[in-house]
């Protein structure tokens, strides 16, 4: 496996701390995602490092790109233990870092995952692995919350064949159904974008859920479904957050607005998070997702770890539960929470937003968990 190419060159592991980290820059991954997430990653590194690093030891980050491939993530984790990182960083997909903090666990490698939500992130119950982003589960019943809320209980999903996607759709089921809801499930591969809409009206759906990759086919059946006169009363939403990337309004317009998605930003950003905002848009020349964020406060806490309990890779383990850092999101502090296995951030916010029809590139929040 070659280093990605923006990764710094390796030099003595003395005379930095270098820190792994994966993140998705090619496809089939999801790159703006991946990008947004290294922005963050890069930025807080560069705050560190001018804040006189570790202890006056500079951070580094050794960047490997898993393309979304959960074996090629394995093969990252394995590499970067050789290299000597201090710990892993990152990751995205949720199949991918479960791959990740898999083969982290089993090499007692410290993994901080910064985004992927899936609530098994482990087999086994881990003091190796600790995760920034909220459980599926809480994530995806604010959002539940949200559509029954809004009269939305004929709730239809367009899925692809994925763990993650298959955990979301039994995460809905169990939480609608004993709310008096129903979900209604849909292969969005073997249906085509008209067929799914005759589905969609025969029977009698309220809302569409795309649990379905960027850009196809979440974008051909956003098309079909707006264009179909038969389901003007129908909501879509997107969960995973397909809507929160420019990419999303650059290849849909208005066709994409309105349609809600979890982010987890707070409903105001403290003088922190307002100071790294900027940074982040000067750096990305867009507005910063809510994963560049997540980057950012991923190497404000490693570094808190690194400061407080030195660079031994058992250490930074052990610590997971006693340090807390001031993020861009609010104050990070670790515990157990109940049916996770990793350490968990349990006050992370959640936000259902969308964009807003008359403006597509602002976004609306709508509800909060």
């Amino acid at each position: 496996m070659q280093p990605y190419d923006r990764a710094l060159p390796l030099g003595d592991p003395g005379e930095s701390v270098r820190i792994g980290a994966l993140v998705p820059l090619t496809r089939p991954g999801w790159v703006q995602a991946g990008q947004h997430l290294l922005a963050g990653l890069e930025s807080a590194v560069r705050d560190v490092n001018e804040g006189g690093g570790i202890s006056g030891t500079p951070l580094e980050l050794v960047v490997r790109d898993t393309a979304a491939d959960p074996r090629r993530a394995e093969a990252a984790v394995e590499e970067l233990a050789r290299l000597g990182v201090t710990a892993l960083a990152g990751e995205y997909h949720s199949v991918v870092a479960r791959a990740a903090a898999t083969r982290a666990d089993a090499l007692g490698l410290p993994f901080l995952c910064s985004s992927a939500v899936l609530d098994a992130l482990t087999d086994r119950p881990t003091d190796w692995v600790a995760r920034l982003s909220p459980p599926q589960s809480r994530g995806w019943q604010v959002y539940a919350d949200f559509l029954l809320g809004a009269g939305r209980d004929r709730i239809a999903v367009a899925a692809e064949p994925s763990v993650y996607w298959a955990s979301g759709v039994r995460i809905l089921r169990e939480y609608v159904t004993r709310r008096g809801g129903s979900v209604i499930e849909l292969d969005a591969r073997a249906l085509t974008p008209a067929a799914l809409c005759d589905e969609l009206v025969g029977r009698g759906a309220t809302a569409l859920l795309l649990l379905a990759g960027l850009p196809d086919p979440a974008v051909s059946i956003v098309r079909s479904v707006r264009r179909d006169r038969r389901l003007t009363e129908l909501m879509i939403g997107a969960p995973a957050g397909q809507p929160e990337f420019a990419e999303w309004a650059t290849l849909l317009g208005a066709e994409g607005s309105a349609i809600p998605f979890l982010r987890y930003l707070p409903g105001r950003l403290g003088p922190l998070g307002a100071r790294v905002e900027a940074a982040l848009r000067e750096q990305l020349t867009e507005a910063p997702s809510f994963v560049a964020f997540e980057g950012y406060d991923t190497m404000c806490l490693l570094a808190e770890v690194l400061r407080s309990h030195g660079t031994d890779r058992s250490r930074i383990a052990a610590a997971w539960p006693h340090v807390t850092a001031d993020g861009t999101r609010g104050q990070i502090r670790f515990s157990r929470v109940p049916g996770i296995d990793v350490w968990q951030w349990a006050g992370a916010p959640i936000q259902v937003v969308d964009r807003d029809p008359a403006e597509p590139g602002r976004l609306r929040v709508l509800h909060t968990g």
